[in-house]
């Protein structure tokens, strides 16, 4: 099995090495592009840009979104599209993917060969692999010339599409890291009619926002209402350059047959924040581990059936319903989240308890801050710390997950002295509370926009200018949004009767739950008074839209959606 396994992935990169052969016979039709020249390109946006030289490119990591219009320049002034680039095919020495201590380690590449129950050279390589990317463009796109386009996804983008085995070692990696996705109307515009039976990636999140919790759209980026992007890039790399690379290369190589509708810059936080949210709270601490990927899961790791996260696979509830082509793809879901960091902060000021009295009123906030997550910023569970943060748990990814709610002597349906019901974690993964192995999902959204201004720090609020904007790129992958996602922030999130059977009443998780825009609350937020109801009236986590997409296998792109 083993040598077998070996064998695919050299025939795989063998596959990919001969179209790469084609893509540079065919380069010289390729000849347009959007608002890209040779020699510099700008994607200009309400906040923040991107501006490339052949020699050097800054992307402003103080980027909340980049909106680009869809104005097309002549083609007297847009260059030679060449399949060789000088930086996208260099040689990786540095590895593209952060090392975040607190989060589970990756598995080696022989490891997962010698598993041989996943073919990992054919998993686009973002579904599995998770939060460790240290920079991440979304660029979304509408397709005008459907059959240009597959033409050109076909013969150049495949050979560049990264897969997950090559994400496991170094030597293997992409300078620059290519995934793609794609909406229903995206699809349906490249003439794919299977049904993936899955009604909210058919109908768009538009059509979800209110069921979601979001108070209608009004606060969504422009871009993503309706149902007008037909996919997403996702470009991942290390530097500005890099990233900038990608994004001229493919405007180039598309030219007219694609128009740039919106990009929104992540990064990770520098350090001491690297893997933490722009709260302060680490993480990505929870991924489930997936057989045939996760080799040796570490103690309180969820594990589930590859199917939950992988469409096709054993433990997809509609395995052998959808298209035999969609196997080993995932329906990806992307949220703009944007966070209001210093109004958070002084929310939790206003709001600490009283109690424990000899405790300053800084630590006491920082408390009531790591009950409503049920974490503290190290990472650290309150369920096994409950009074004080320590910070060797959190780093420890060993330990920072082994626990389930439960404690002798405590009643876990009325005990909420180490974790209350409705925090953040309890609610997006119950554990003991209720068995839910169907509903689990991989996060590997991105932190986006800067740290905080002198002047946000000086006033504790959040400044106006939309440069200025933080908070996170939402990222989910799942074998059926409405058991992943959806599930968990419409019946657990968003639903103050879960989980089951609690009292008192647990509330609204107060970081991802929503009531379409109306006031919120849990219960358990003060551990020494369990009656006390903490009450929240403002969104300090504000939805800004999102889409909903597939994310095919290299296989599918190559011999059905491209073709």
């Amino acid at each position: 099995m083993y040598s077998m396994l070996l064998r695919l992935l050299v025939v795989g990169l063998s596959v990919q090495s001969s179209l790469g052969a084609v893509a540079a016979a065919a380069a010289t039709s390729n000849s347009t592009s959007i608002k890209a020249t040779s020699s510099s390109s700008t994607i200009k946006s309400s906040s923040s840009s991107i501006k490339a030289t052949s020699s050097s490119s800054t992307i402003r990591s103080s980027s909340s979104s980049i909106i680009a219009t869809s104005t097309v320049t002549s083609a007297a002034s847009q260059p030679t599209f060449n399949q060789s680039d000088p930086v996208l095919d260099g040689t990786r020495t540095e590895d593209v993917l952060a090392d975040i201590k607190g989060i589970y380690g990756l598995p080696g590449q022989e490891e997962v060969i010698k598993n041989a129950t996943l073919n990992a050279t054919d998993i686009q390589g973002d579904i599995l692999i998770g939060m460790k990317k240290k920079l991440e463009l979304f660029y979304f796109f509408h397709i005008n010339e459907p059959k240009s386009f597959k033409k050109k996804l076909h013969v150049n983008v495949v050979p560049r599409i990264t897969n997950t085995l090559q994400l496991l070692n170094t030597a293997s990696q992409p300078v620059v890291c290519l995934n793609v996705a794609f909406s229903q109307t995206g699809l349906t515009t490249l003439g794919i009619t299977g049904n993936l039976m899955d009604t909210p990636f058919s109908q768009g999140q538009t059509a979800d926002a209110s069921n979601l919790g979001d108070p209608g759209t009004s606060n969504w980026v422009p871009e993503f209402i309706g149902t007008k992007i037909h996919g997403v890039w996702l470009i991942a790399s290390d530097t500005a350059s890099n990233i900038a690379a990608m994004v001229n290369w493919l405007e180039a190589l598309f030219g007219t047959d694609m128009t740039r509708i919106y990009t929104l810059q992540g990064n990770i936080r520098p350090p001491p924040f690297d893997g933490h949210e722009m709260f302060g709270y680490l993480d990505g601490v929870s991924q489930p581990a997936v057989p045939g990927f996760t080799i040796n899961p570490v103690p309180g790791q969820q594990l589930i059936n590859p199917g939950v996260i992988l469409v096709g696979e054993p433990g997809d509830t509609l395995i052998g319903s959808r298209p035999a082509w969609a196997k080993d793809g995932s329906f990806l879901v992307f949220r703009q989240l944007k966070q209001l960091v210093p109004e958070f902060d002084q929310y939790l000021l206003a709001n600490a308890p009283a109690q424990p009295s000899s405790y300053s009123l800084q630590d006491r906030a920082d408390l009531l801050g790591a009950r409503i997550m049920g974490r503290w910023k190290s990472g650290a569970p309150t369920d096994l710390t409950p009074l004080v943060d320590n910070s060797g748990l959190g780093a420890n990814a060993a330990l920072n997950n082994n626990f389930d709610f439960d404690h002798t002597g405590y009643n876990i349906n009325t005990n909420q002295k180490y974790c209350p019901f409705a925090s953040h974690i309890r609610k997006s993964r119950p554990r003991k509370d209720l068995n839910t192995p169907l509903n689990a999902i991989m996060r590997a959204g991105i932190p986006y926009g800067p740290e905080l201004s002198s002047a946000e720090l000086a006033t504790n609020t959040s400044s106006t200018d939309p440069d200025l904007e933080r908070g996170l790129a939402f990222v989910s992958y799942q074998s059926q949004i409405d058991l992943g996602f959806r599930f968990i922030q419409r019946q657990w999130a968003n639903n103050v009767n879960f989980a089951p059977g609690k009292t008192p009443q647990p509330g609204y998780d107060l970081i991802f739950g929503q009531n379409n825009g109306g006031p919120r609350w849990m219960s358990g937020a003060d551990m020494s008074n369990p009656s006390w109801i903490l009450n929240m009236f403002t969104e300090f986590v504000i939805s800004r839209g999102g889409e909903y997409f597939f994310s095919p296998s290299i296989t599918a792109i190559r011999d059905v959606i491209s073709v």
